[in-house]
């Protein structure tokens, strides 16, 4: 499933091309109605943790990547979409089109608002509270391993980012007595690597090794060398390295 930095980066890329702008909307695959929205003007496109709001005014369109959705960009409007697309927007220049999302539904100002109250602090938004982040963490009963993929506590986190930020920050997903200092410690680790992966298109837990990874679906830890240990929290499998992220 894409994690927060990716759908801040689609909301970004396609902000820059859509807002501000009437779209030509349309549903191509018939499970999703595009006509309200044809020939309107889209005001902003943003994401909030791992989901992606079109703003028409008092109106959106929500959308959940899932497991399997993607965004295809195409420089020619008139562009044949693919199967399966569920919705495209398209400019004079530019068309989107979106495959396979577990969810792609319209919301009014009050759904639009449940939403935004559903979910935790978001690392890449700038209206992010470092004391709200911290006061969820800290609150949370349960381990750290759990808390962070917890969308009502941080918006954003997934699998890749809970290993790997975890391990920077010295944390076992397993430990439950997470200080404010800790859990300060996690949130800026995340807002900083997790800007650093929106830019990149990918997860970066090393900026001097872009493509590798601490812990996460590894076998040994890549600093000490200890085999990686793995098991299932909060229906996910854990990683973790003994040595670095004590026990």
């Amino acid at each position: 499933m894409p994690e927060g930095h990716l759908i801040h980066r689609h909301a970004d890329a396609q902000h820059t091309d859509l807002a501000g702008r009437v779209v030509r909307a349309s549903g191509p695959q018939g499970r999703f109605d595009a006509r309200p929205y044809d020939g309107r003007t889209v005001t902003e496109v943003e994401a909030v943790g791992k989901h992606l709001l079109y703003h028409f005014g008092d109106e959106a369109i929500h959308v959940h990547l899932g497991m399997r959705g993607i965004f295809l960009r195409y420089d020619d409007p008139a562009a044949e979409p693919r199967a399966g697309t569920r919705l495209r927007l398209a400019t004079d220049e530019v068309a989107y089109d979106l495959i396979a999302p577990s969810r792609c539904e319209p919301l009014d100002v009050d759904a639009v608002t449940a939403l935004r109250a559903s979910l935790g602090p978001d690392p890449l938004r700038a209206d992010a509270s470092s004391r709200e982040a911290v006061r969820r963490l800290t609150a949370f009963k349960g381990p750290v391993g759990a808390a962070v993929l917890d969308q009502g506590v941080w918006a954003g986190i997934g699998n890749a980012w809970r290993a790997e930020l975890l391990y920077l920050t010295g944390l076992h997903p397993s430990r439950r007595d997470v200080d404010e200092p800790a859990a300060l410690r996690l949130w800026e680790t995340a807002v900083t690597h997790l800007a650093m992966g929106r830019d990149a298109g990918q997860v970066i837990s090393d900026p001097d090794a872009p493509d590798e990874r601490w812990v996460y679906k590894r076998e040994r830890c890549r600093r000490c060398g200890a085999p990686v240990e793995t098991w299932p929290l909060a229906s996910r499998t854990a990683y973790a390295c003994p040595v670095e992220q004590g026990g």
